[in-house]
Parts: structure tokens; C-alpha cells; sequence
């Protein structure tokens, strides 16, 4: 997880770069705008651990014990946590 500074952190860049780009033009106060850029950032990271920890759970429960690490871990890793990305909906099928 990142801390509290780094996220604050990103959210100021991220709005910069966003009204310099005008892609958005910021009618709201931006710290309302800061504070919505954190709170996503915040909750993509929580799906993300969540996922971690259910592909983690997935690869232990083969009988087969497969050693984290091993290319054939990070093949499986990749694999899973991608298939739970799309069932979440998080990215296209």
C-alpha cells in the first residue's frame, strides 16, 4: 500500500497534468477534486490486494506445491490475477 503522503502526492500531479492537458476544467474546488483522485487510487489499490490474495489462495490450494517465484508461480500468478481482473470487470475479456 502506499502511504498517505505518496498518494496525496500523486493526486496533485494528476490534477495538474489533467488541467494543464484541459482535459477537464476544474468548476468544483480542486481539493474536492484531489480528495476524489485519492479515494480512487485508494480503492484500485484495495481490488488489487484483494485479487493478490485470492490468486495467492488459488495457486496454494494445487497439490502440487508450486514455489513462489518459479517461472511456472509467475506464469500461473500473471495468469490468474488477469482472469480475476476480468471477472471483476476491472479489464476487457
Amino acid at each position: 500500500m502506499l502511504s498517505e503522503d505518496k498518494i496525496s502526492h500523486m493526486s496533485h500531479i494528476l490534477l495538474k497534468e489533467l488541467l494543464g492537458r484541459k482535459s477537464i476544467v476544474a468548476l468544483e474546488d480542486e481539493g474536492k477534486i484531489r480528495a476524489e483522485i485519492k479515494r480512487t487510487i485508494v480503492a484500485e489499490l484495495r481490488v488489487g490486494e484483494e485479487i493478490d490474495a485470492v490468486v495467492r489462495k488459488k495457486i496454494q490450494s494445487f497439490s502440487k506445491k508450486v514455489v513462489e517465484g518459479s517461472p511456472e508461480w509467475d506464469i500461473l500468478y500473471k495468469k490468474y490475477f488477469r482472469e480475476e481482473e476480468v471477472r471483476r470487470g476491472r479489464v476487457g475479456g
